[in-house]
């Protein structure tokens, strides 16, 4: 049995529910994972991926047709996923709705006890399966921030109108942990409770990334989990590596270059799960959001590797 690793905990109010929640309040390191909705009209996939995650992780994001391509929505992957017994986290972006749908989503994540939220403003729709759609944008991710803040916090819409009662959810983002935390800091003013970064493979930049975040006192107000994940083949390498916000450090290219062409996953697996392991004794890391696309059963075997057990993570 290991240890449950503690970060410092985030200042979330006591009536927002969850585990993911539960878990920023009290210090305990958190896990989230990511789901990508089928493309087809079977749940069966969305299923499998949530028994496969159950007991593993506090909560899994369900992404928003994810590259503009066409996939179930958000809001019902986030429904099977409770129905599942797993605690949802619901991406919703702003490329395909206008403020009225948006907060008709955001009413109707309260009603149906989705507990958590990340808000994207979206890729564009030239990026996805349909290249020709006309992209809404008629918020942007700081705009559905302060939208579901009023919503919650508040208690009305942007028009001003009066909701009873207002919805219960924990509000998150995304980041790119290069640079400064300026965009962070933005994020945090404008109500994002927690963070999921892009992925970490340089633990000495995110090191210096967190060390400016702490003196700023914004891992006390806000959980960051470090997104993680293994790189498998060299193709996938070449891949992250164009990526922005994503630095893959030398050392991690040589290894993996260093080995033969049917070690590189396994290797890729094995730096993964020394990340995390570094991630868990990093101050201000409140825990990692791990994205093994396509392959969540890859997801227990890091956790388990790195040390954080089934049992830390119960259903």
């Amino acid at each position: 049995m290991h240890d449950v690793a503690v970060s410092t905990p985030t200042a979330i109010a006591p009536e927002i529910p969850g585990r993911l929640a539960d878990a920023l309040r009290t210090g305990r390191f958190a896990v989230t994972a990511e789901i990508g909705p089928p493309r087809g009209a079977d749940t069966t996939p969305l299923r499998r991926a949530a028994g496969v995650l159950r007991g593993w992780v506090d909560a899994v994001n369900v992404t928003d047709n994810q590259g503009a391509t066409v996939r179930v929505s958000s809001f019902a992957g986030s429904l099977i996923a409770l129905a599942e017994g797993v605690e949802p986290v619901m991406q919703m972006t702003c490329r395909d709705r206008n403020r009225i749908a948006l907060q008709s989503d955001l009413l109707a994540a309260g009603a149906m006890g989705i507990p958590n939220l990340v808000l994207m403003t979206g890729d564009r729709p030239e990026q996805g399966d349909h290249a020709d759609a006309t992209p809404v944008f008629d918020l942007d991710s700081n705009g559905l921030m302060t939208t579901a803040r009023t919503l919650r916090d508040e208690g009305r819409l942007l028009s001003g109108r009066a909701i009873d009662p207002p919805p219960q959810f924990l509000l998150g983002a995304v980041d790119n942990p290069v640079g400064t935390p300026d965009r962070l800091a933005q994020k945090v003013a404008g109500g994002a409770e927690f963070i999921q970064t892009q992925f970490v493979f340089d633990v000495d930049a995110f090191g210096g990334w967190m060390a400016q975040v702490r003196d700023r006192g914004l891992d006390e107000r806000c959980g960051i989990l470090a997104g993680v994940g293994p790189i498998r083949s060299l193709r996938a390498l070449e891949f992250m590596a164009g990526i922005p916000g994503v630095v893959i450090p030398e050392t991690l290219e040589r290894r993996l270059r260093g080995v033969q062409a049917d070690r590189v996953a396994a290797e890729g697996m094995r730096a993964c799960v020394e990340t995390v392991q570094a991630l868990r004794e990093m101050p201000g890391v409140a825990g990692v959001h791990v994205m093994v696309v396509g392959d969540e059963r890859g997801v227990p075997e890091i956790l388990d590797a790195a040390g954080l057990t089934r049992a830390e993570h119960p259903a």
